[in-house]
């Protein structure tokens, strides 16, 4: 799943914007696919949302994120990962690795400048998350079975010998494959990054014609219904879409969106079981569900 973090820039010296931020996101998901738990203050002047994996649940967290970034007052942290089941109503109960994820997403974004204050963070390169790979090895009990870990003392037949050898091959081409993919995570924060650092440059006039060729969506002539609507000539209509590289923008998002959409689908099941009760601590979910040396905690560092 996708977890979007998102804490208020400057709140130390600055007004609570947490519900005004709240009633934006809800106008903005409402009618819109992709929402699994909304949006809700989690601590103190952060705010929370879990989104579904796939191309619906990607371009609702790039629209919102861009959306924020342009506000140019908070910072946007993209967790990208399992979360244990079942869902709670809100998100601040919610547990697994997308809200680790987007916490230290949250945390390194919160070191860039006003508008380009977004991180995103997801499975490494080739890795599924851990408790994929463990509940599809493990016991009920939590330990291997044995046909899953053969004794390699023991004296073996030739078939079997030659078998192992394959694996370990094998084992070893996937090693190498997976050292070869790419790292969608950080290919989705530096797109994400350049249309911020693109749109936070953008004047006042560049942004009133982005703002309603974009409300005209594929309307045939868009750019003729733009000057009429804000008195201008056709022609500034164009001088104001090439300074503001529009069509630049429009360009980049749908890959940003892939790239997202494809790297929610590298981490297995959207849900894994939640272990027991005497299965928590106070630092994570057992089975190191939590990267060690993570907490849960709220930084309480501002920008």
């Amino acid at each position: 799943m996708i977890v979007l973090t998102v804490d208020q820039r400057g709140s130390t010296y600055a007004a609570d914007r947490v519900p005004e931020v709240l009633a934006e996101l809800a106008r903005l998901t409402r009618f819109r696919e992709g929402v699994v738990v909304g949006f809700e203050r989690t601590v103190g002047d952060e705010v929370q949302g879990i989104l579904a994996s796939g191309r619906a649940g990607a371009e609702l967290a790039v629209d919102l994120s861009l959306h924020l970034l342009r506000d140019q007052g908070w910072s946007v942290g993209i967790g990208v990962g399992q979360v244990e089941g079942p869902l709670p109503t809100v998100s601040r109960e919610a547990r697994g690795f997308a809200f680790y994820r987007a916490r230290d997403a949250v945390e390194r974004a919160k070191t860039r400048g006003r508008g380009t204050s977004v991180a995103v963070e997801g499975p490494p390169p080739g890795a599924p998350d851990l408790r994929t790979t463990i509940s599809a090895t493990a016991a009920p009990g939590g330990s291997v079975p044995d046909a899953a870990a053969p004794d390699l003392g023991a004296a073996q037949p030739a078939t079997a010998q030659s078998d192992a050898a394959q694996s370990d091959a094998a084992q070893s081409g996937a090693a190498q494959s997976d050292a070869d993919r790419p790292d969608l995570a950080a290919e989705v924060e530096a797109l994400l990054r350049l249309l911020a650092a693109i749109r936070a440059r953008r004047t006042p006039q560049g942004w009133e014609v982005a703002d309603t060729l974009a409300s005209l969506a594929d309307k045939p002539g868009r750019q003729r219904i733009v000057a009429q609507s804000l008195h201008i000539s056709e022609q500034a209509v164009s001088q104001r879409v090439r300074a503001a590289l529009w069509q630049e923008e429009e360009a980049v998002r749908p890959v940003v969106v892939r790239l997202l959409a494809e790297l929610s689908g590298t981490v297995g099941p959207d849900l894994v079981p939640g272990p027991g009760p005497a299965g928590r601590s106070a630092d994570g979910p057992a089975g190191s569900a939590q990267p060690a040396g993570r907490s849960t905690t709220k930084k309480r560092a501002k920008s």
